[in-house]
């Protein structure tokens, strides 16, 4: 029986039920919503809020999973550690990790693209490549300097991301009210597939907006009475993030056709252009472009220190856990994320960088569902959440669906980052068994 408490820690225990629900909410939140509106029109038609609530379901299921094992075991570290205990297979560990690490590099690329789109466009007129390219640059120059997100900058933050989608809500709810708009859109099917394929289709990218709720594991040892805090801030803060979403598909359907959205880079704006009320398309911009940023440089963040943690524990070749003598930040880990991501906005399609983060983060939670049900003959002596053995059961089966989803440049995109893991974990054994 294992002895483990919730007190075995060295971190000091400040963060409240309601601030972990602002961290997660944050997280959750992100920027995903802002550039994915059009992609996802394209999919669904006027539908924008019916994959909305499907990828919330699904994302609540492998939520329980993690509310369970985070409760069980409040330690830093999320599914990679979990991994560990139920499987006892190093590889298997490494490449759970590797998944997470490289899909915060894509998502970053993605979100890149998204900065350089038009909500840039509205300042400046530059082509988006290079723009995208020098953001990462800088994303990347603070990175090394050692940016570090307090709980109180993160609700800032989380704030102005969450008051742009209330302006769109708030905006068209207005045109409505004023007699414009199309209410019939919102149930305008798309045209040559079925609902059912497009709805799938169509959740797979909305996915995308409900991911980082996994990140919260990683401060549970900081968080006050977890058992009770965590399984509520979690379910509380993906609630609210879906009730948001949905109502932004449905604003976004009635103020556009889906062939306008399809065709923007910068939806939301668009959105809000549409309804005529009066709010400067620079407001708008520019607090869709600090939500871009923020949740690039956060995600910058957890891929380098994930990349210097795996490096430093033997899993990636060791010269990635080199540190800058004075700043203490792990200059080749975040020189490598940073050039990788710059690669990966050359693709210049949102759409496949959105569907492989999904990908990835859908065999890691896949990991975490499984290790719920492996780890139940596992005791420990604290009381923790149990979510109902169904749950976990159907979150396997919700990861296996979304994963017959993908296209199949999406699995060879992904498998060919997943064997560029493989590769620098046996260069890194085989560095090993040389010292």
């Amino acid at each position: 029986m294992a002895t483990e408490t919730t007190d075995d820690t060295r971190l000091r225990r400040a963060i409240t039920g309601p601030l972990l629900f602002v961290f997660i909410l944050g997280d959750v939140l992100g920027a995903g919503i802002y550039a994915l509106m059009g992609v996802l029109a394209g999919e669904v038609g006027g539908l924008l809020w019916a994959p909305m609530l499907l990828a919330l379901l699904l994302a609540l299921l492998t939520a329980g999973s993690y509310a369970e094992l985070v409760t069980k075991y409040p330690k830093a570290g999320g599914a990679a550690v979990f991994a560990e205990r139920a499987f006892r297979s190093p590889l298997v560990s490494f490449l759970v990790g590797f998944c997470m690490l490289a899909a915060g590099v894509v998502s970053a690329a993605g979100l890149a693209l998204a900065f350089a789109g038009d909500y840039f466009g509205t300042f400046f007129d530059v082509p988006a490549a290079p723009v995208a390219i020098a953001f990462l640059a800088v994303v990347g120059a603070l990175n090394a300097r050692g940016i570090r997100e307090s709980m109180g900058a993160n609700v800032v933050m989380t704030v102005i991301e969450l008051s742009g989608l209330v302006i769109v809500i708030a905006v068209v709810g207005i045109f409505v009210a004023g007699g414009g708009g199309e209410l019939s859109r919102v149930m305008e099917a798309p045209t040559g597939t079925s609902v059912g394929m497009a709805l799938l289709s169509g959740a797979i990218i909305a996915y995308y907006s409900f991911v980082g709720f996994e990140t919260s594991a990683n401060v549970i040892e900081e968080v006050r009475d977890p058992r009770r805090s965590y399984p509520r801030a979690l379910f509380g803060a993906l609630a609210v993030a879906g009730a948001v979403y949905i109502l932004v598909g449905l604003a976004s359907a009635i103020a556009l056709p889906p062939a306008e959205l399809t065709e923007s880079s910068g939806p939301l704006l668009d959105v809000v252009k549409a309804s005529g009320v009066a709010v400067p398309a620079w407001l708008f911009s520019l607090i869709a472009l600090i939500a871009v940023a923020n949740g690039a440089l956060l995600t910058m963040i957890m891929a380098s220190r994930l990349t210097y943690g795996m490096a430093d524990g033997g899993l990636l070749p060791s010269v990635f856990a080199r540190v800058l003598p004075k700043r203490r930040t792990p200059w080749v880990a975040i020189l490598a994320t940073t050039l990788v991501a710059m690669a990966l906005t050359l693709l210049g399609d949102l759409a496949m960088l959105a569907e492989t983060v999904v990908l990835l983060l859908l065999f890691v939670f896949l990991s975490a569902n499984v290790s719920v049900l492996v780890l139940r003959r596992d005791r420990v002596e604290h009381d923790h959440f149990k979510v109902w053995t169904f749950v976990p059961v159907l979150g396997i089966a919700s990861c296996i669906l979304l994963l017959t989803q993908q296209r199949g440049i999406v699995w060879l995109f992904g498998g060919a980052l997943v064997l560029l893991g493989a590769v620098l974990y046996f260069i890194a054994r085989a560095s090993r068994r040389r010292a």
